[in-house]
């Protein structure tokens, strides 16, 4: 047992995730969902999230200790930014265990001008997260002008491999699309792999099939923001996803929570 595993063990449970950022605050401000960003934490814990990742203002202002694991995110850029592929080191990993945080989340897009600085911090970042034996979640996504398809499995699985590569316990990336494609990443990948959420969806089952269609391929879970917290029931559809991902329910036992 180390510290790595305790708090691995507090943004999981029984090693699924059910993560929910609410980091776009910086990225694209105040948006729905996240307005009053407390009274959505409270919807997500009566659903069951096993963890909520937001920046380390937000954690310090909460009025009440979240009954949630804990992810401090130290990746930011706003949409005004001129490049907005460029993610900033915005903390560190002592500031975290500061902050009583279970794990760090730090962002990575692959295929941009700006990537091998960013690839640099995250190397030096998940040295520290091994110094002070606290879990690293890296977004790994590919973006950028040398990037044709987002979605590519084999993109997607060399992305996903950089950060395991370079130190990540938890990889974040985007889904292929299938079971088929999404098995390549994950078996690729040497650590726990949890799908982005994407942009806001028009339907539930969508979202649903997609996770599910994420766990046969070997995905632990998901870390999923706007999809939930700007979801009209945001304590239903964390509830489905807990169905799903943690208690192994189908789509429609799980669709019954909406």
């Amino acid at each position: 047992m180390n510290g790595k595993k305790i708090r691995l063990s507090r943004i999981l449970k029984n090693g699924k995730a059910v993560i929910i950022p609410m980091d776009h605050g910086v990225s694209n401000g105040p948006i729905e969902g996240i307005v009053k960003i407390e009274d959505t934490i409270r919807k997500l814990e009566a659903g069951g999230a096993t963890a909520i990742l937001t920046h380390k203002g937000i954690i310090r202002n909460l009025s009440q200790v979240p009954k949630t694991g804990v992810i401090v995110h130290f990746s930011a850029s706003t949409s005004m930014s001129p490049d907005t592929n460029w993610k900033v080191q915005v903390g560190s990993v002592e500031e975290a265990v500061k902050l009583g945080a279970d794990a760090v989340s730090v962002h990575v897009n692959i295929g941009c001008d700006r990537e091998p600085e960013m690839l640099m911090k995250l190397g030096k970042i998940a040295e520290a997260c091994d110094e002070w034996q606290i879990p690293l979640l890296a977004m790994m996504y590919p973006r950028g002008k040398n990037v044709k398809d987002p979605f590519d499995p084999k993109t997607v699985a060399h992305v996903a491999r950089v950060g395991a590569e370079l130190g990540a316990d938890i990889i974040k990336t985007n889904y292929t699309g299938n079971p088929e494609t999404f098995r390549q990443v994950v078996e690729g990948c040497p650590v726990p792999v949890v799908i982005a959420g994407g942009p806001k969806m028009d339907s539930d089952l969508a979202v649903l099939e997609m996770v599910k269609g994420a766990l046969e391929a070997g995905a632990i879970g998901v870390s999923m923001g706007r999809n939930v917290f700007q979801h009209k029931n945001i304590t239903g559809i964390t509830r489905a996803l807990h169905k799903i991902i943690v208690e192994e329910a189908t789509v429609s036992e799980a669709a019954k929570e909406l």
